[in-house]
């Protein structure tokens, strides 16, 4: 049976980042499946209600079968409790562009070094702007350049409270038992690349910038099942 790909966005966006190469996927003869994160930060604690956001769509759309779980960008760091709450199920992980859970313990969701830029930004009732917001339209364009493409990816994006950004996850232990492979698109994920390398993962490079999958989607689908295959049905 093949597997169902969950595409699992970050909570800053919303699911128009993967859903085109949930397409792609399609195209190619697999079932794909994004859930809908935007709601994760309204109460805490936050990242249970990721695990549950991703259980349900799952169950929904896929209720039997193996499942690769695929996470973009923040969502990398809740990837090991959602495959926990997944169960066995689960026979590969994908990483694109995240930062990497450690392999057990406890992991913030955002670096201690990006603490005090995410709190200039906050209002006084500790709520974010928009994740587009952050970094401004110069920043933004070169990386959705179709219009109507980056209006859906700005309309849909919610606004995360502070609080998420400092809460701890758990990160169980023997997550990263089934294969790993990281995918990356430019600096300053080079770094992480190299990190996943280093714990033996299988390695990608599709060249372009942070939302890449967004504008290239075949090309980030390509990978990701050369990834997959690889890792699940090695070369003999």
């Amino acid at each position: 049976m093949k597997a169902t790909y969950v595409l699992v966005h970050s909570p800053s966006v919303g699911p128009a980042t993967w859903e085109p190469v949930a397409r792609a996927l399609e195209t190619r003869g697999h079932a794909a499946v994004v859930p809908d994160l935007t709601g994760v930060g309204a109460t805490p604690p936050y990242w249970p209600a990721a695990v549950e956001a991703v259980r349900d769509a799952v169950v929904e759309a896929a209720p039997r079968g193996p499942l690769v779980l695929a996470a973009h960008s923040n969502a990398g760091l809740l990837l090991p409790a959602i495959k926990d709450g997944l169960g066995e199920r689960v026979v590969a992980c994908v990483f694109a562009e995240t930062h990497l859970p450690p392999r057990a313990g406890l992991v913030r969701t955002a670096e201690e070094k990006f603490l005090p830029f995410l709190r200039k930004l906050a209002a006084d009732d500790g709520s974010l702007p928009p994740w587009t917001d952050w970094w401004g339209p110069d920043r933004i364009a070169p990386m959705l350049p179709d219009p109507d493409l980056r209006e859906r990816v700005v309309t849909e994006q919610p606004r995360l409270p502070l609080s998420y950004f400092t809460q701890r996850v758990p990160v169980p232990a023997g997550w990263d038992l089934v294969p790993c492979g990281y995918i990356w698109y430019g600096p300053p994920y080079d770094a992480i690349a190299a990190e996943a390398a280093g714990r033996g993962w299988p390695v990608v490079h599709v060249e372009g910038r942070h939302l890449h999958q967004v504008v290239r989607p075949a090309a980030v689908t390509d990978a990701m099942l050369g990834l997959v295959n690889s890792s699940l049905f090695p070369a003999r």
